[in-house]
């Protein structure tokens, strides 16, 4: 991570702007407050991505949260064509004051802006839907971008850059939301504790979409009880009939990494 921001840093003296990218399902718990210091002298585009993974209220809100700190923002899904068209407006649309200073120069090349944000919260994907195509390396984990890329498209030059972490979390909640989302890196995770705690936090949040997804007949028992009834419902059962817990954990929480539980907002 050290490397990361050194090398971001280096970077910034050869762009124009910078794209933040957010995890719509946890905005907060994905903003790195570090990159907000290393951009303070930058024009910041704050990009929601993974705003279909969300109900449409609490994207408006999270949209409105960011403006009320005069943030430029917009709402992002890298399978929605209209949504990355209104990214690339919005861009261009931060960076106005830098295009025309360059017109009146006689001066027309591509605006260089950085893409950056933790791990996992789509940057790469988001460059590719601009691109219309594999550019950029994509992964469902974090980590997956190593090095910077330069990425053109149409009048834009996008630097794609590895995802950055806080040096350290202050808020376990905010913690536990990142490793939910996939931020974190999952070798490093007890996945069992995690499912524990989604289970235990999300059953009080949303009970209709858990008891709908796995079929529980008591949402309100305990998050041991239910994961023992998804373990039976879903077979997730070693010999002699003990409960899988490692399956079911696996299981529960790539069903929300997916969106198959349905539609939650962490905060």
């Amino acid at each position: 991570m050290t490397a990361a921001m050194r090398m971001m840093e280096q970077s910034l003296k050869a762009v124009d702007g910078v794209i933040t990218v957010l995890d719509a399902r946890a905005p907060a718990a994905s903003e790195n407050k570090k990159l907000n210091k290393l951009f303070e002298n930058k024009k910041v585009l704050f990009a929601l991505n993974k705003c279909d993974l969300v109900e449409k209220k609490d994207v408006t809100r999270s949209l409105e949260n960011l403006r009320a700190q005069n943030r430029a923002a917009v709402a992002v899904s890298a399978a929605d064509k209209k949504s990355t068209d209104k990214l690339y407006a919005a861009v261009f649309s931060l960076l106005s004051e830098k295009l025309e200073r360059n017109k009146a120069k006689g001066i027309f090349k591509p605006l260089r802006v950085m893409v950056a944000g933790i791990p996992n919260t789509g940057k790469s994907t988001i460059i590719n839907a601009l691109a219309g195509g594999k550019k950029a390396a994509t992964g469902d984990k974090a980590g997956v971008t190593r090095g910077k890329q330069w990425i053109r498209i149409g009048a834009l030059e996008l630097l794609d850059t590895p995802g950055t972490m806080p040096p350290a979390f202050e808020n376990q909640v905010m913690a536990k939301h990142l490793a939910y989302i996939g931020s974190m890196n999952d070798a490093n995770l007890d996945f069992n504790d995690l499912a524990f705690e989604f289970i235990a936090e999300i059953k009080e949040k949303y009970p209709e979409l858990l008891r709908e997804r796995y079929s529980l007949s008591d949402v309100s028992a305990e998050p041991l009880d239910i994961m023992n009834e998804i373990c039976l419902n879903r077979g997730f059962l070693l010999k002699g009939g003990e409960y899988d817990y490692e399956r079911c954990a696996s299981a529960v929480i790539d069903d929300f990494r997916k969106g198959r539980t349905g539609k939650i907002f962490l905060e």
